[in-house]
């Protein structure tokens, strides 16, 4: 069952109820609303149908704005009609304990003369921060209409988008200190996993930004002019959670590059210690093969020291060629 709270306020007083969505559809328009005071009646769940088709039809809601409450919208836009103005925002939550990705989630939004309604299809809680205001009569939230509402809702979803950048910044503050200590695959994939969330904050931040960039310059009687700047300020939010998201990808790239340029220098020392010892031990070879070979007529072959004086050139000739590397700073890390 769906949780619904309505919430009615004006500069003197605020009052809050919690019914079910089918209370809501019978009752919203004919005892709860009212001229002198505004109504937010807040969905937390959408599973309840045919209650909020029955709201909706009640209020003149268009068919297609009732079907986009409960499909994903491809493109978010801001429609206005004669009687309220809809749309539909994802939000964006730090990552549960279980799921490494985004906790996403699309809200939409129907606002009319004096009352809005917001729809999460999702129990996640975006608004506390606009109750404690209505109901600590905290700023200028009781003294104004349903477009400051919506405004102080949508500046708490893009906060949270801040707060998704924040854990993501430690994620690769963490990440950048364990790549210059120890050399784990499992960083690579995590880098990656880290691109993949700014990248799905992208997608939720840029359409954001276009649907503010319409509600301020939009003409509609239900937002007033003296209230358009607030959307500024939240067109502004979003084009700076943009551009950090833009940093913070070329971060996790150069990190990327550093894993893959230590991963080939870690690789080119191994190479280069394989090649001294080569080095060394190709000359001692070549002497054990010349006197392996099985030729009667050697000198050497019946000289009473002769397996000493080859084990001393040869240990001589190791030792020369290994101080000569470590002159030369060839063993170096």
């Amino acid at each position: 069952m769906a949780d619904v709270q309505l919430y009615k306020y004006n500069h003197s007083f605020y009052s809050i109820k919690k019914e079910s969505p089918d209370y809501f559809a019978n009752e919203f328009l004919e005892t709860e609303l009212d001229t002198d005071h505004v109504a937010w009646l807040n969905f937390h769940g959408i599973e309840d149908l045919t209650s909020i088709e029955h709201l909706c039809q009640k209020l003149g809601i268009d068919k297609l704005s009732i079907e986009n409450i409960h499909h994903q919208v491809r493109r978010p836009k801001v429609e206005e009609y004669s009687k309220y103005m809809s749309f539909y925002v994802m939000s964006a939550l730090p990552k549960e304990v279980d799921n490494p990705y985004l906790h996403q989630d699309q809200i939409s939004f129907l606002m009319g003369e004096n009352y809005l309604i917001s729809f999460q299809d999702k129990p996640s809680d975006h608004f506390t921060d606009v109750r404690d205001r209505i109901e600590m009569g905290r700023g200028k939230i009781r003294s104004k209409g349903s477009d400051f509402l919506m405004f102080r809702m949508l500046e708490a979803i893009i906060d949270n988008y801040f707060e998704v950048l924040e854990e993501i910044s430690n994620q690769i503050e963490e990440l950048d200190t364990k790549l210059h200590v120890v050399q784990d695959k499992s960083i690579l994939t995590s880098i990656e996993l880290e691109k993949r969330k700014l990248i799905e904050l992208r997608k939720i931040v840029q359409p954001m930004r276009d649907i503010t960039n319409q509600l301020e310059n939009s003409d509609s009687p239900f937002i007033e002019k003296s209230n358009r700047h607030y959307y500024r300020s939240l067109r502004a939010s979003c084009t700076s959670v943009l551009e950090e998201i833009d940093a913070s990808k070329q971060i996790l790239e150069g990190m990327a590059n550093l894993y893959y340029a230590a991963q080939g220098q870690r690789m080119n020392e191994i190479m280069r210690v394989l090649t001294v010892v080569s080095s060394i031990f190709i000359p001692l070879t070549f002497i054990v093969g010349v006197y392996g070979m099985n030729f009667e007529h050697m000198p050497e072959l019946k000289y009473t020291y002769g397996y000493y004086t080859v084990i001393a050139v040869m240990f001589a000739i190791g030792a020369g060629l290994l101080a000569l590397f470590i002159k030369r700073g060839w063993l170096k890390k």
